[in-house]
């Protein structure tokens, strides 16, 4: 959260009136000749209008009136490997920067490489998902939007993220399996194939398919394009 300190208000306060004042200046003496009166006129007219101009803006600074809230939220993407949450969250990311807000980007990767020993197993992932979601709610909770890409499986920690979150909107991106491995963007279902990887969701090991998320996006039947507008439909509200 950014606001305008005295010392910035001041200097902005001196350095208009220095050149405005320059330009009264040379405008009496423009029309008087007289350096004198030009030097009088001006300096008057500085040190009024920097008071004045002073106040009148801590008074604006102070009140509602064309101001904005937004509260934050976390928009926690969810799904299996190759549903297309991460392109999905980027670009939201993206839509969220432009308009100036205050938004971070989590991703699962990123996030794992941060707790590089972090294994596969129930346990394991429950407890990487809730340090997710516990680093999520803190940036909420500090005035950041949240955007966040994980395949988080289980019902059990995507429910605790949600109870550390004020604002939490859970975004399902559907895909079946087949259709997840066809698209294979990280080559992970060639592994699984090749017995490289054990314990992969959707595969050997299950996905708990959210019952009541807040919004559902079908990447199996939507274009990219279709599937953001229907996010972004559907968080207009939290922007409004």
């Amino acid at each position: 959260m950014q606001y305008e300190t005295h010392s910035r208000s001041i200097f902005k306060t001196v350095s208009w009136r220095v050149l405005a004042t320059i330009i009264t200046t040379s405008l009496v003496f423009i029309f008087t000749r007289k350096i004198e009166i030009a030097l009088f006129v001006g300096g008057t007219e500085a040190i009024c209008k920097m008071v004045f101009y002073f106040f009148h803006e801590r008074v604006w600074n102070k009140l509602r009136f064309g101001k904005r809230e937004i509260k934050p939220f976390v928009l926690w993407f969810t799904g299996l490997s190759g549903a297309g949450k991460s392109v999905l969250a980027d670009k939201i990311y993206e839509y969220l920067n432009r308009k100036g807000l205050r938004v971070e980007r989590l991703d699962g990767d990123a996030v794992r490489s941060v707790f590089p020993k972090t294994g596969f197993s129930k346990e394991e992932r429950n407890n990487h998902i809730k340090k997710a979601g516990f680093l999520a709610s803190l940036l909420e909770k500090n005035g950041v939007i949240v955007v966040s890409s994980f395949v988080s499986p289980y019902k059990e920690a995507r429910d605790f993220v949600r109870n550390q979150c004020n604002n939490f909107i859970e975004v399902y991106v559907s895909a079946p399996v087949d259709v997840c491995e066809r698209r294979d963007p990280k080559g992970l279902y060639k592994k699984v194939r090749n017995g490289e990887i054990n314990n992969f969701t959707g595969i050997d090991d299950p996905y708990e398919v959210p019952e009541s998320a807040d919004i559902v996006v079908d990447t199996a039947q939507l274009s990219i394009n279709e599937s953001l507008n229907k996010v972004k439909n559907c968080i207009k509200k939290h922007l409004n």
